[in-house]
C-alpha cells in the first residue's frame, strides 16, 4: 500500500469514525442498552485511536516498508475488533466476541511495527 492510499484511507477513515460517533450518541442512544451501547462506544473508540497511527504510517511509508506492513496490519485490526464491536452492538451476536480479541491483536502488532525499536536497522 503507498503513502498517498493510507493517507487517503486515514481521512475517510476519520470522517467514518465521527460519523459513526455521532451515530451512536444521537440515533442509537434510544434503541440500545447499555452494554451493546458500550460496544458501539469502544468500538468507534478504537477507529479513533487508530488514525494518528495509520496517518504517521502514510508520512513514514514513503522510503520504508515496514510502516506499509505496520498500515495493513492496523487496517485489519480497526476492522475486525471495531467492525466486530459494532455489529455485535447492532445485532446482539454475541460470538462475534470471540473474534474481536484477533483485531486487538492486529492492532498492537501495528503500532509494534512503528516502533524504532522493532524496525529493520538501516545499514
Amino acid at each position: 500500500m503507498h503513502a498517498p492510499r493510507i493517507l487517503k484511507l486515514t481521512a475517510c477513515l476519520g470522517a467514518l469514525a465521527v460519523a459513526l460517533g455521532a451515530f451512536g450518541a444521537h440515533g442509537l442512544k434510544q434503541m440500545l442498552d447499555a452494554e451493546a451501547l458500550g460496544w458501539w462506544d469502544t468500538g468507534v473508540r478504537y477507529l479513533f485511536y487508530t488514525l494518528p497511527a495509520l496517518a504517521l504510517c502514510g508520512l513514514l511509508a514513503r522510503p520504508d516498508r515496514q510502516p506499509r506492513l505496520a498500515a495493513l496490519a492496523l487496517l485489519l485490526g480497526v476492522a475486525i475488533f471495531s467492525g466486530t464491536l459494532c455489529v455485535m452492538a447492532l445485532t446482539g451476536i454475541r460470538w462475534l466476541g470471540a473474534i474481536t480479541p484477533l483485531g486487538g491483536v492486529l492492532l498492537i502488532l501495528g503500532w509494534l511495527l512503528l516502533s524504532p525499536h522493532c524496525r529493520q536497522s538501516e545499514a
